[in-house]
């Protein structure tokens, strides 16, 4: 069996994150599913990126898990992680992800210790880092 890492995150407005995602930073919605008493709301999310995934759903306050997450805008817009992205052209990707509206929090850079990277915040304030840097391979 092989285990995966995969990062679950909470939106005010989970529609309209899918939609940002999808088209700011090139993820697919593998699937979606509404909740059946108030459709606008999200359940459960999956959000496909090359072979990595996150997920994600909406923002409540009556699940146990959901008592133990605060959105970035409630704690001064910080983070206490960030998902980690490889792209395969990270200026391309940067490029594309700013005209569609993402917030540069670190501009497109070349890293001393290879690749290149950035990163940005969504619409809610959730920071991601895009880099062309792959820790998985060969040196």
């Amino acid at each position: 069996m092989s285990s995966t890492i995969i990062p679950c995150l909470r939106y005010r407005d989970a529609p309209a994150a899918i939609d940002f995602l999808c088209r700011a930073f090139g993820f697919t919605a593998q699937a979606v599913y509404a909740n059946a008493s108030d459709p606008t709301l999200v359940d459960h999310a999956q959000l496909t990126f090359g072979s990595g995934m996150v997920m994600l759903g909406s923002v409540r306050d009556d699940t146990p898990f959901s008592r133990h997450m605060v959105q970035p805008d409630e704690i001064g817009g910080r983070e206490t992680q960030c998902a980690c992205i490889t792209v395969m052209d990270v200026r391309a990707h940067y490029d594309a992800a700013k005209a569609a509206g993402a917030v540069i929090v670190d501009d497109y850079d070349e890293k001393e210790y290879g690749g290149a990277g950035y990163s940005a915040r969504d619409p809610e304030g959730h920071l991601w880092y895009f880099g062309s840097y792959d820790p998985w391979a060969s040196p």
